[in-house]
């Protein structure tokens, strides 16, 4: 069986991810042997318990091939993280999908995109705010991420569209129940000029608990989020958690008020997320001016993966145990400005804090 074949069907056992995967790659050296192990050697594995181990001991050859020809019938890729395709910005969080069902293209000039996201009962405003500023960010070379959910999301893959740019759709569940079952076609659109991927098996049905999982697809794939009304706890709202813990910017649209959808973007800006009134908010926060906005997408993509490598080069770094400043600018080549930006803006993602004597350590959890 290929590595390919073990990843798939580890992924179709549930709930195994790339943490778990991680466990039972160091206890079992290779990914085939986990599907060899017997149910006592898989239960010693840390955090994978009895229920998973009796799932992955479950798994028939049957089944994993069923997958695979399903896969081909519906014109899916099938990207793991070793793959060229696997898209960069996702690599690089903290649990990437150890498996990606892909229909459509997905291109290097993805890395330069942002997601939109908010509620699924959006008024008028919103539905069109999404739609606008889709629009306008697809004329500055953006790509789109959304998650294909009614409300905002759909408006915010049709600003896309309408502007024939290119969007992404992640779903939260396998690609023989898309979901909701209007945006059927909606799929096949984006899939035409774009891409729509999950995580999860193809006859994963749409359950409410795949959904925060989704979330963190999107924000992984973006360089931030903007969040267009949004009520409180909704998935929105977890999307934009999921985009500060992994170092992302968050962005969102005042509201109303008195309006319970309001409550998430309101809620964010006292938070400290960026106020955006127009499209500049969000290309000035990116150091992309408006004048450079016709400029080929690889060059935007190119200042945009930079940025995050830099930020991730020096949060690596920076661990439970704390690190001088002047050892940071030792081990990372970079000038002090670079640096103190760096850090500062780690520390207003709440990801690190600054001790006494210009020394830095990792924030708990």
């Amino acid at each position: 069986m290929t590595q390919i074949e073990v990843l798939v069907a580890l992924n179709m056992a549930c709930d195994i991810g790339s943490t778990r995967l991680k466990k039972l790659l160091e206890y079992f050296g290779k990914p085939q042997e986990i599907l060899e192990a017997p149910q006592e050697k898989l239960n010693a594995v840390a955090g994978i318990g009895e229920n998973i181990a009796s799932r992955i001991r479950a798994l028939k050859s049957e089944d994993i091939s069923k997958e695979f020809k399903s896969a081909q019938r519906l014109g899916l890729k099938i990207l793991t993280p070793e793959d060229a395709e696997y898209p960069h910005n996702l690599k690089y969080i903290y649990d990437p999908p150890i498996v990606l069902y892909v229909k459509g293209e997905l291109e290097p000039e993805d890395s330069l995109a942002l997601g939109i996201v908010g509620s699924r009962r959006a008024s008028f405003y919103g539905l069109s705010c999404a739609q606008r500023f889709a629009e306008e960010l697809s004329a500055h070379n953006f790509t789109i991420v959304s998650g294909m959910a009614r409300g905002v999301d759909t408006a915010a893959h049709r600003g896309a569209l309408k502007a024939g740019g290119r969007t992404i759709a992640v779903i939260g569940s396998g690609f023989n129940n898309i979901y909701p079952q209007e945006n059927v076609g909606l799929a096949e659109e984006i899939a035409a000029s774009g891409a729509v991927i999950s995580e999860f098996s193809i006859n994963t049905q749409p359950l409410p608990q795949n959904f925060p999982r989704r979330n963190r697809i999107i924000s992984g794939l973006s360089l931030g989020i903007l969040v267009v009304e949004a009520a409180q706890n909704s998935g929105a709202m977890i999307t934009a958690d999921c985009a500060l813990e992994q170092g992302r910017e968050v962005f969102a649209l005042p509201g109303k008020v008195d309006s319970a959808t309001s409550f998430g973007p309101n809620t964010l800006i006292k938070q400290g997320a960026k106020l955006v009134c127009a499209v500049e908010d969000i290309l000035e926060e990116f150091n992309l001016l408006p004048q450079e906005a016709k400029k080929e997408k690889v060059e935007n993509t190119d200042k945009a993966n930079a940025v995050i490598s830099q930020e991730s080069q020096v949060y690596e770094l920076i661990s439970s145990e704390s690190i001088h400043l002047d050892e940071l600018l030792e081990k990372t080549k970079l000038d002090i400005p670079r640096v103190s930006g760096i850090l500062l803006s780690l520390q207003l993602k709440k990801l690190i804090r600054q001790l006494p004597g210009k020394q830095f350590v990792r924030n708990r959890g």
